[in-house]
């Protein structure tokens, strides 16, 4: 872009030249103002590490499973209703139901099942021996 220069020194030549500077010529710090303070090293490599930290959700713990759940609208609003929290508080009441033995696992049919119990593989098509 044009007039976008400020000067012709390339960026090899800027560091070098900024590196030729006389320690005399480093910014002080006068000890009114802190934000005119020069940042330390440890707070700039802070700062550095800050920009690179991975962004987005936090991972979670890895020993919960996602599951999909259809329940009435009136219960899903008294349990929103009820605060932040919400989950964590259904999740203990469930586990503490679970551990009181009012929740029973089924053994046979459609009941839980673990994610690396293998299922049946389908059943092969019977083809007719009169064609």
């Amino acid at each position: 872009m044009p007039g976008s220069k400020t000067n012709s020194m390339a960026g090899k030549q800027v560091l070098e030249a900024v590196r030729a500077l006389p320690p005399e010529r480093d910014p002080v710090w006068h000890g009114v103002d802190e934000d005119d303070r020069p940042a330390m090293q440890e707070e700039l490599r802070a700062g550095i590490a800050a920009c690179r930290a991975k962004r987005g959700r936090p991972a979670g713990s890895g020993t919960k499973t996602q599951v999909a759940i259809r329940l009435d609208s009136e219960l899903v609003d008294a349990l929103r209703n009820s605060g932040p929290g919400w989950q964590t508080r259904v999740h203990e009441a469930l586990k503490a139901d679970l551990a009181a033995g009012r929740l029973q696992q089924r053994r046979a049919g459609r009941g839980l099942r673990s994610r690396d119990t293998p299922r049946r593989p389908p059943a092969m098509p019977v083809r007719s021996a009169l064609r």
